[in-house]
C-alpha cells in the first residue's frame, strides 16, 4: 500500500474543536470498516484515482469487507437506511454486437493567434488598413 501511505497520514485529532466548513484545507474522516457509507464513498473515490492508488485502495476495501462487520453509531444509522432504500433496477442486458459504425466527424482545427514578438511587451491586435479612394 505504498500509493495509499504516500499520500496520506492517519492519525488520531488532537482535540475536540468543532469542524470549520470554511477552513478550506481541513479534512473529514470517515471510517470505512464502522460506516456503509463511508465504504461507499471510499469505492467512489477509488473508482477517479489513478491507477496505483486505485489498486492500494481495492486492496484496502477487499480487506474491510473480507473482515468482520463492525458498526460505529453513525455506521448502525447509515446501515439501517441503506437497509431500507429500495435497491436499484438491475442494467439492461447490452447487446451483444456493437452499433454500426458512424462515419468519424472532423475536427477543425483552431485559428492561431498572432504572436508577440517580444515578451516584455503585449502583442497588438491586428488592425486592417483600409483603402483610400
Amino acid at each position: 500500500m505504498a500509493e495509499l501511505t504516500r499520500r496520506y497520514i492517519v492519525m488520531p485529532m488532537a482535540t475536540e474543536a468543532p469542524f470549520d466548513p470554511s477552513d478550506a484545507d481541513a479534512v473529514f474522516v470517515l471510517k470505512p470498516r464502522k460506516d456503509p457509507a463511508a465504504l461507499k464513498a471510499l469505492e467512489a473515490y477509488r473508482d477517479h484515482c489513478y491507477p496505483e492508488l486505485r489498486r492500494d485502495l481495492d486492496a484496502w476495501i477487499e480487506t474491510i469487507k473480507a473482515g468482520p462487520v463492525l458498526r460505529g453509531g453513525v455506521g448502525e444509522r447509515n446501515a439501517q437506511y441503506l437497509a431500507s432504500r429500495p435497491q436499484p433496477a438491475a442494467a439492461p442486458a447490452r447487446r451483444s454486437a456493437p452499433p454500426a459504425a458512424t462515419p468519424a466527424r472532423t475536427r477543425m482545427k483552431p485559428k492561431r493567434r498572432p504572436q508577440a514578438k517580444h515578451q516584455g511587451r503585449k502583442a497588438k491586435p491586428a488592425s486592417r488598413k483600409r483603402k483610400k479612394h
